[in-house]
């Protein structure tokens, strides 16, 4: 039986770490201190070492309370792989119309890469779930709410860039949710095994977000 996103937990907290080479066995202590500190969806890239063995085995032993997806795909041979690992979501760096149609008709949530207003409409306009916004980093929440002005039935996942000191402003300039990497797992937490220490920061970085979803413009 597969195991389905669940969107509850993903409203409750819309941020998706993305994770590229990490050891297989830290990542299910990621995956335990995510779940202490309230976060739900990470993204396993497919071009990591043994992600697809990692997709299964985060699938297995969270995907009933953690939402576990693979992101770095580029076509449908690697959302196949992804699939069939168990994957419950699927990232793409780029607008792919195959895998979109896939997605869409199986009902998976599918998160594509765009960056251009012209990109991110034509992105929406093949079904994506959300469109990643890629890379967001260089641009800043201004470019956010540049593109919602006119385009604001469009729900936008930026990603690059975000860290708990602008997460908020993100959110603030009509971000649906988030796309982070390192500044959500940073290293030194990895290298020193410091679960207690990551979770701690783990659940900083959810009350930055919170301060948003808390205000009255939330």
């Amino acid at each position: 039986m597969r195991k389905t996103f669940s969107w509850e937990a993903f409203e409750k907290a819309p941020i998706i770490a993305i994770f590229r080479n990490l050891d297989s066995d830290d990542l299910m202590q990621v995956a335990s201190c995510f779940q202490a500190a309230g976060l739900s969806t990470m993204e396993i890239t497919l071009n990591s070492v043994n992600a697809t063995a990692d997709i299964s085995r985060l699938v297995e032993a969270f995907g009933d309370v953690l939402n576990i997806g693979a992101g770095t795909i580029c076509d449908l041979n690697d959302m196949h792989e992804a699939l069939d690992a168990g994957a419950q979501f699927i990232v793409t760096p780029i607008s792919d119309i195959d895998v979109i149609n896939f997605c869409v008709a199986q009902k998976i949530p599918v998160f594509p890469g765009a960056f251009t207003p012209t990109e991110i409409y034509k992105s929406w306009q093949m079904g994506a779930t959300m469109v990643k916004v890629f890379p967001a980093g260089p641009m800043g929440p201004g470019y956010i709410k540049d593109i919602q002005a006119p385009l604001n039935e469009i729900k936008l996942l930026p990603t690059g860039g975000i860290n708990e000191d602008n997460i908020q402003e993100y959110f603030e300039a009509g971000a649906r949710a988030v796309g982070v990497g390192s500044a959500l797992v940073p290293k030194n937490f990895l290298q020193k095994k410091d679960w207690e220490g990551l979770t701690r920061h783990l659940k900083s970085f959810f009350a930055a977000y919170q301060k948003f979803a808390d205000s009255p413009k939330g």
